[in-house]
This record gives structure tokens, sequence and C-alpha cells, in this order.
């Protein structure tokens, strides 16, 4: 199994309800693809004070490589993760990104 980890430093001035929007279209995406077995987002509630420059993040959980390899490549992947990177400080450098294979 993978987990797609992906951490984002979001600008002040987007809403959270952009955000949300956002994070609810890829698990839309995740619905609908093979091999993505669940979803999971929400804001850094940093409770160990140690990451507060992300202040959203979000995991997917593939079932292998090649199932996050369709997601990486998915045209709807990439377009939501455009917008993405303009509600992001810095834009692509404000989002970190963690596969696990676990």
């Amino acid at each position: 199994m993978i987990l797609h980890a992906v951490y984002c430093s979001v600008l002040s001035e987007i809403e959270r309800n952009e955000v949300t929007a956002l994070f609810q279209q890829l698990e839309a995406l995740c619905e609908r693809l093979e091999g993505a077995l669940s979803f999971e987002s929400g804001p850094n509630r940093d409770f160990e004070q140690k990451s507060k420059i992300y202040s959203d993040g979000f995991i997917i959980r593939f079932e292998n490589a090649d199932a996050l390899k369709r997601y990486a490549e998915h045209p709807t992947h990439k377009e939501l993760g455009a917008q993405l990177c303009t509600f992001c400080d810095g834009g692509a450098d404000g989002i970190i990104v963690f596969d696990l294979e676990v």
C-alpha cells in the first residue's frame, strides 16, 4: 500500500471553503479511480508545534504504485493540482508530498 501524503501552505487570503471544495473534488476523483482506497483531508492542527507553515493536507491510500501513477497522470488530478498550486505560498514550492510504502 502507498500512503500519498500532501501538505500545503495555503495563502491566508484563500477562503476555507475554496480549499474544502478542491479537496472534495480530489476525493471525488479518488472514488472513481481504480486502486484508490481512501481519501482524508483537513486543516493541520499541529499539536506538536512542528509544522505550522503547512495549514492543510490530505492523505490518499493507494493499493500500489501503479494506482498512484494512474492518479498522478489523470487529467483531473493535473487540473486540480495546478489549482492547488495557485492556493499555496510559493506555488508548487508551498506543497510537500510524502509517498510512504507500507
